[in-house]
C-alpha cells in the first residue's frame, strides 16, 4: 500500500538526504527583505519528484509546493476540500469529484478531470514502476493494470463526466476514501507531462509541472538544491514569499551550523547531537510541533534468525527506550509502545504489552530459549541522524541479552531501502513512519498487509489481512477504528517490527524569517512563512 512517508531522520522521520556541506550555499542563502531573495529550505536529495512515485517526505515536501491536493486536513485531522469542490457517496464504494474552476497548470493548461484520471492510471499501470502504485488499488479496474503484460493501461473505476467532474468506483466500498485523496499520488499532472497518452516525458520530474502555488524555476540540481517561485495565476491562498530554495544536505550537523549562521533559513529537523544546546543557540527560534511520525526497528521475519516472533520480542524488552528518549533525545521524542501514532482516534497507549517494557532479566530468558542469533547487526542510513541511538541500542542489546551487537551504516535512506527491498541481508534495520493522511489504517495497511508496499519485512498474517480490509469496509468510522484495534493486536502478538518512539517536529529557523509552522506530516508550509523584515 502506501510508501511516501517512509523516513529517513531520527528527530522526526522521513525526509531523505542532507549535504556534507552547504551545497549550493553560494551568496546570502537567507530570505532577506525583499521580495526576490529565496527562503531556503533543508532538504535531503529526493529520490523522486513525480507525485505517483514520491514516496518520501524530502520529495514530498518540495511537490507540496507545486500541487495543491484535493483535500487537505484541519485541526481535527479531518479532510476539506482545497483543488476539489465536492467529493461525494452514498455507498462509499461510488464517488462523485467535483473540481473548483480557476485552476491552471504553470504552462497555461486549464486543468480537467481528464488530467487527474491520466496521472491515476499512469500512477496505476505496473509497467511505469510507480512507488505509489499500490494506492489505486481500490479502485475498480486496477488488477488488471497489474503484471508484466496487464490486460488494460486505464482503470475501468474512474469515469470523466465533465471538464470539471470524475467518478470514481471502487472495488468494495472504502470508508476513508475522501480522506486519502490529501495524499500525493492523487495529484493531476498536465497533458504537457506525457509524450504519449500514458507514456511519461523523460524530462517531466526534472521540472515538475503542477497546479499549486509554486512553479519551479530552473530545474532539479541534484545533490545541491531545487528553487521554485510563487505562481501568481494560483487562484487559492497566496504564499507570502516569491521564492523558495530547496536545499540539499548529507549532514544534518552542516545545515544546523548554517541555521546558526543564517545561511539557512529552516532545518526541520534539529540534529541529535545539538538537542541539548539547540534551546540556548536558537532562542525562540527553537520550536516543537505536533506530529505523525512512528520511529521502529524492523526484522527481516523471512531470515530464519528472526523469523521467531520470541527472539523479536525478547529483542524488544532488552531495549530501555525510556533511557535513550532521555539521554539521547533529551525528551524531544516519548517511547512508543503502540503501532499508530497518538495523533490518531483509536490510538491506545500500550498495545505491545509486556513485549514493549523493558526487562532484561525475562529478555534474556526468552532470547536464549528462542535461539536468537549469536550477532544482532542494525543497520540504518548515515544521513539521517541515527547513529547516537543505534549505538546506544546495540550497547543495550550486548549487555542485556549477552549478544555481539553492532550498528551498521548505509550512505543515504535511499540505498538501505534498495538493499531491503531486493532481500540483501542487513540483519534489523531502522525504519520510520509519517503518516500519508490521519487514518489508523494508514498505519497498518501499508507496513504490516501481505501486499503492503512498505512492508519491507516479509511479515503476512491472514487474519490480520482481513480484520485491515474490514476495517475499511465498515460503515462508521466507530466500527472502522474496532477492526483496526483487533488488527494492531495481532502485530502485538506477532512484533513483526519494534516500536521504539513516536516524534514531533523540532526545528529551528534563522533569524531572516518568522511564521514558520510544520504540519503533521513534517513539512514546512510554504504559504505562510514569511521574510522577517
Amino acid at each position: 500500500m502506501r510508501v511516501r512517508r517512509l523516513a529517513a531522520w531520527t528527530a522526526l522521520p522521513l525526509a531523505v538526504t542532507l549535504g556534507l556541506a552547504a551545497c549550493g550555499s553560494g551568496g546570502d542563502g537567507g530570505s532577506g527583505g525583499n521580495g526576490s531573495s529565496a527562503v531556503s529550505i533543508q532538504i535531503g536529495e529526493p529520490k523522486h519528484l513525480v507525485p505517483t512515485n514520491t514516496t518520501e517526505t524530502s520529495g514530498s515536501q518540495v511537490i507540496s509546493g507545486l500541487f495543491s491536493p484535493l483535500v487537505d486536513y484541519d485541526a481535527q485531522n479531518k479532510p476539506y476540500e482545497v483543488a476539489a469542490q465536492s467529493i461525494t457517496s452514498s455507498d462509499n464504494k461510488v464517488w462523485t469529484i467535483k473540481l473548483k474552476d480557476g485552476y491552471t497548470f504553470h504552462n497555461g493548461e486549464k486543468v480537467t478531470s481528464q488530467n487527474y484520471i491520466n496521472a491515476w492510471n499512469y500512477g496505476a499501470y505496473a509497467p511505469n514502476g510507480q512507488d505509489t502504485n499500490p494506492f489505486f488499488e481500490k479502485i475498480a479496474g486496477y488488477a488488471d493494470l497489474q503484471g508484466k503484460e496487464p490486460k488494460a493501461k486505464e482503470m475501468s473505476g474512474l469515469k470523466k463526466v465533465d471538464d470539471l467532474t470524475f467518478t470514481v468506483a471502487l472495488s468494495d466500498p472504502y470508508i476513508d476514501f475522501r480522506t486519502t485523496l490529501g495524499y500525493n499520488a492523487f495529484f493531476p499532472m498536465p497533458d504537457a507531462a506525457f509524450s504519449a497518452p500514458g507514456v511519461l516525458k523523460d524530462s517531466y520530474e526534472q521540472a515538475p509541472i503542477g497546479q499549486g502555488p509554486f512553479k519551479m524555476k530552473g530545474t532539479w540540481q541534484h545533490d545541491s538544491k531545487i528553487e521554485v517561485e510563487r505562481y501568481d495565476a494560483f487562484p487559492g491562498e497566496k504564499p507570502k514569499v516569491k521564492n523558495v530554495e530547496f536545499r540539499i544536505y548529507q549532514q544534518l550537523t552542516a545545515a544546523y551550523a548554517d541555521v546558526l549562521a543564517d545561511n539557512l533559513d529552516v532545518l526541520p529537523t534539529i540534529p541529535t547531537e545539538s538537542l541539548s544546546t539547540a534551546p540556548t543557540d536558537l532562542g525562540d527560534r527553537y520550536q516543537t510541533s505536533p506530529m505523525s511520525s512512528f520511529q521502529f526497528l524492523a526484522f527481516p521475519t523471512f531470515d530464519k534468525d528472526y523469523s521467531n516472533p520470541d527472539v523479536r520480542k525478547a529483542i524488544s524488552m532488552a531495549i530501555d527506550r525510556d533511557e535513550i528518549t532521555k539521554s539521547v533525545f533529551k525528551g524531544s521524542q516519548t517511547s512508543a509502545r503502540s503501532f499508530v501514532s497518538p495523533v490518531l482516534p483509536g490510538y491506545r497507549e500500550n498495545t505491545t504489552g509486556a513485549a514493549g517494557e523493558f526487562n532484561p532479566t525475562e529478555a534474556k530468558k526468552l532470547y536464549q530459549a528462542a535461539g536468537g542469533p549469536a550477532k544482532i547487526v542494525i543497520s540504518y542510513n548515515g544521513d539521517g541522524g541515527h547513529k547516537d541511538w543505534v549505538d546506544a541500542t546495540v550497547n543495550q542489546l550486548k549487555a542485556n541479552l549477552g549478544v555481539d551487537a553492532v550498528g551498521s551504516a548505509e550512505p543515504k535512506f535511499a540505498d538501505l531501502l534498495t538493499k531491503v527491498e531486493k532481500k540483501t541481508p542487513v540483519g534489523a534495520f531502522r525504519m520510520g513512519w509519517v503518516m500519508d493522511y490521519p487514518t489508523m489504517e494508514d498505519y497498518l495497511g501499508p507496513l504490516y498487509s501481505t501486499n503492503g508496499s512498505s512492508n519491507y519485512y516479509g511479515y503476512s498474517n491472514k487474519d490480520f489481512d482481513r480484520l485491515v480490509k474490514e476495517g475499511s469496509a465498515a460503515k462508521t468510522q466507530d466500527e472502522a477504528i474496532a477492526k483496526y484495534q483487533q488488527a494492531e493486536d495481532i502485530l502485538a502478538k506477532d512484533m513483526p517490527v519494534i516500536p521504539l518512539r513516536f516524534g514531533q517536529n523540532v526545528f529551528g529557523y534563522s533569524s531572516k524569517v518568522k511564521n514558520v509552522q510544520m504540519d503533521l506530516f513534517q513539512r514546512v508550509n510554504l504559504v505562510k512563512i514569511e521574510a522577517a523584515s
